[in-house]
C-alpha cells in the first residue's frame, strides 16, 4: 500500500461528497450554493451550474480513486482512505451550508404551505 494511493483516494473521496449535493440540486432544478455565486460559495448558481460542478467533481473525483493505483473497496485500509476523505468535506460542509439551508437548527423545519 503506497501512501501517495491513499492520499489520492482521500481526496477523491472529498470531490465524490461534493458532486452529490451539486449535481441532486442541479438536476432537481433548484439553485445552490457554489464557488461561480457571488459571494462565492454563499450565493445561489442556476441549477444547470450545479450539475456541470457535479459532474466536473464526479469526473476528479473517479480518476483519483479509480486511476490511481489499484483502489478495492473490499480492502478496508481503501475504503477507510476513501471514506475518510467524504467525511473531511462533508462533516465541515454540513455546517457551513446547514446555515444557509436550515440544516444546523435540529428537530423539525415548519412546513411550507
Amino acid at each position: 500500500m503506497a501512501w501517495p494511493h491513499l492520499i489520492s483516494w482521500f481526496f477523491g473521496g472529498a470531490f465524490l461528497a461534493n458532486a452529490v449535493p451539486h449535481f441532486v440540486f442541479g438536476i432537481a432544478g433548484k439553485p445552490f450554493q457554489s464557488p461561480f455565486a457571488t459571494p462565492p460559495g454563499e450565493g445561489l448558481s442556476s441549477s444547470t451550474v450545479n450539475v456541470l460542478w457535479g459532474a466536473f467533481n464526479l469526473a476528479v473525483g473517479y480518476v483519483l480513486v479509480l486511476r490511481v493505483g489499484d483502489f478495492h473497496l473490499r480492502n478496508s485500509t481503501d475504503a477507510v482512505a476513501i471514506g475518510l476523505g467524504i467525511l473531511a468535506l462533508g462533516v465541515p460542509m454540513a455546517r457551513r451550508f446547514g446555515r444557509f439551508n436550515g440544516g444546523n437548527l435540529g428537530g423539525d423545519l415548519p412546513q411550507r404551505q
